[in-house]
This record gives structure tokens, sequence and C-alpha cells, in this order.
């Protein structure tokens, strides 16, 4: 039987409705993989016609590109550090805030994760748009609180930062061995500034 909650018939304008779906989208999308999600399953769980919602996604492809988009809307939003802290405290935050939204739809975030390695063009748009917008969240939020300062060298850092929190993640949900959800949250929020301080040790001393 199945536990989603269906959509409820109230009278919304198109716009409303098409949201309504999406947002049955993303919690079917929770357990289950991209490819396991079908316009058949969204339809039963809906409780309308598969025509109906052809008419708001027009094919398969269109209905996964808006259900992926809209997930990661929602991983943004839910991620978004807190106003005022300590700069790692908010850092640390937002990764708990990251890290619990993965585990939470985990089938569904593995799928979209190596979709996008695989090749498949749209999820590795989105995916770019996601890594690019928590990025620079890093750099707007050091203009006032000086977690990472903004340069070239620390783009990059940054990037390899967040594709290693993804991996850390994902590794960690399959064999979590005896590492504590604590100590995950430590190991990613302090590795950037970690990082950051490591290299700028390094290029002092060669510079001395």
């Amino acid at each position: 039987m199945s536990t989603t909650t269906r959509v409820p018939r109230t009278r919304l304008s198109p716009e409303q409705r098409r949201v309504q779906l999406l947002d049955l989208g993303v919690q079917l999308l929770a357990h289950r993989s991209l490819d396991e999600l079908s316009i058949d399953v969204l339809a039963e769980e809906a409780g309308i016609s598969r025509g109906l919602l052809y008419h708001y996604f027009g094919n398969k492809t269109e209905f996964h590109e808006a259900v992926v988009r809209h997930a990661a809307a929602d991983l943004l939003d839910k991620t978004v550090p807190p106003d005022g802290g300590e700069p790692l405290e908010r850092l640390l935050a937002s990764v708990a805030a990251y890290v619990d939204y993965v585990l939470e739809n985990f089938d569904g975030y593995v799928s979209l994760v190596r979709g996008a390695a695989g090749g498949n063009e749209t999820l590795r748009g989105i995916s770019e748009e996601v890594r690019d917008v928590l990025g620079e969240r890093v750099f707007l939020e050091d203009a006032d609180f000086g977690i990472v300062p903004d340069n070239p060298r620390n783009r990059l850092l940054v990037r390899g930062w967040l594709a290693m929190a993804e991996e850390l993640v994902i590794s960690w949900h399959q064999n979590p061995s005896q590492v504590t959800r604590e100590d995950l949250l430590a190991m990613i929020a302090t590795a950037l500034p970690s990082w950051v301080g490591g290299v700028d040790a390094i290029t002092n001393a060669k510079g001395a």
C-alpha cells in the first residue's frame, strides 16, 4: 500500500496544480531512482489520468527534468545558511541541512548524481547550477563573515570541496562504519577552511 499523500482534489490554477504535482514527484523521488519515477507512477499516486499529466509535462523526459529542477530548488532552499553567528557555525548549519536532505532523499539523489556523471546533459547542467549556487554562497558570506577569501585558487578549492562532500555523504550512508553523523558533519565543515589554510601556509613558506 502506498504511503504517499495523494494530491487533494481542490480547485487550483494550472500553474498551482503543476507545482503540486512536482511536489509529489519530489516526494516519490526520495525512495526510488529517477528511472523508476514514471508518468504512470505519478498519475496513480496523484489519482489523475496519464493524459492530464502529459498535458502538464509533455513527455517523460520533460517530466523528469521538471521534477529534478524542482528538487534542486528545494535543496537550495533548505540549505541556506542561517542569519548571524560565527562563520564556521553558519557553514556547519548549512552542511547539516545538506546532509539531512541527501539522506532523506537518498535514492533519488544518487540517481541524479550518477545520471549527471554518466553524461546526461540535462542532469549535468542542473547539477552544475546547484554547485554554482552552493559554492557562491561561501564567497557571498565571506564578504561579511570571512569564511573563505574570494580568489581564483579558493574558488577551485570550493569546487573540489563540494564534490568531496557529495561523495562523503553518499559513501557514509552506504557504509557508516564507526563514523557518527556528527563526525561526518565536522569532517565536511572543517575541511574547507583547513584546505585553504594549508595552501596558504605552503604558499607563504615558498615565498619567504
